[in-house]
């Protein structure tokens, strides 16, 4: 990101960056967005994007290490299990407040490197929580959580599953006590 001090109106404008790149990747169906087509669905000028942004991939980066710095966590909140409720709940609230935009993002077909950096991350926080539990098939049962709660989120975002994003998070919640908790 090129600008430096985020005011309000730096806030206001890539925020309408980042809503009208969703938008246009969802209707291309791949990043083959232009400046000048990002610059006119978001209502703004080619360099009022170029003071924010070098270009359309560093849109989709901004948007990705949002994301994943929602998900990073202090780890002395994860050394409990007795936390894990609260982990979720607050990626589930981050995405649920950002709905919009991924909405439109995962339901094109570039998820892949943002659902793969996801998939880093939340392993790598639930192993850190976990791996000192003694659980059997540690790594096995992660993967498996992760991938599958992650195609969950795709899947609600394609609209392709009839299940809110809290009914995806309790099923989450409840599906880790069974695989982990109850794994011992």
């Amino acid at each position: 990101m090129k600008v430096k001090v985020i005011n309000s109106s730096s806030r206001r404008t890539r925020e309408k960056i980042k809503k009208a790149f969703a938008q246009l990747l969802e209707e291309n169906n791949n990043l083959n967005i232009t400046v000048t087509e990002l610059a006119k669905k978001a209502e703004i000028t080619r360099s009022a994007f170029y003071t924010h942004y070098d270009n359309i991939y560093d849109v989709a980066r901004d948007i990705q290490d949002e994301t994943l710095e929602v998900l990073k966590v202090n780890n002395d909140i994860l050394k409990s299990l007795d936390n894990i409720d609260s982990y979720f709940d607050n990626i589930f609230k981050y995405l649920k407040d950002n709905e919009d935009i991924y909405s439109m993002i995962l339901s094109s077909n570039e998820p892949i490197r943002f659902t793969t950096n996801l998939n880093k991350i939340i392993s790598k926080n639930l192993y850190d929580i976990l791996n000192h539990h003694n659980i059997k098939n540690l790594e096995l049962n992660i993967s498996l959580f992760i991938d599958g709660s992650i195609n969950l989120m795709i899947k609600h975002y394609k609209k392709e599953i009839n299940y809110s994003l809290d009914e995806i998070n309790t099923y989450m919640k409840e599906t880790f006590r069974i695989l982990f908790l109850n794994n011992k």
